[in-house]
């Protein structure tokens, strides 16, 4: 008569899972990531909130250009311009745009746009780009750590 022999199964491990070890190990990765992604992000973002800016002082001086066509000189009054307030407030709500005299010029002969961040948004503590401003002649500055890059 033959025997059978029962065969045996490996054990399995009554400890399956991950270790302490290696979880913190994947915790510190996530981290490094996250340290290095995060400030591109913010960095992207805030791009992204200066367009708001451009954008809004090129359709204010396509107006102011406008009013001078139509009337023989330019205006310092947003309002007369068909928005709503003076300083307007751009379409994202993320800065200001008033109209100023340029140095050694009046009303009649040429403007300065200047963009600010308002107060109430996410871009009054952007220090790179502080400001923008758009003169009659087509000429873009700006106010900041990063000035000569602010329009680019």
């Amino acid at each position: 008569m033959l025997m059978y022999r029962k065969r045996e199964l490996p054990r399995k491990n009554r400890f399956a899972g991950f270790s302490l070890i290696e979880l913190v190990i994947v915790v510190v990765i996530v981290a490094v990531l996250a340290s290095v992604a995060l400030p591109s992000y913010q960095n992207s973002v805030r791009k992204g909130h200066r367009s708001d800016a451009k954008a809004t002082l090129m359709d204010v001086a396509g107006r102011m250009e406008q009013f001078m066509l139509d009337r023989g000189r330019y205006t310092y009054d947003m309002s007369q311009l068909g928005y709503d307030s003076d300083p307007m407030v751009s379409d994202e709500g993320y800065y200001g745009v008033d109209a100023s005299e340029c140095a050694g010029g009046d009303a009649e002969t040429c403007y300065m746009l200047t963009a600010t961040p308002l107060d109430s948004s996410p871009v009054a503590d952007d220090k790179q780009c502080t400001s923008f401003i758009l003169a009659y002649t087509g000429a873009k500055t700006a106010t900041g750590k990063l000035a000569n890059e602010c329009w680019r």
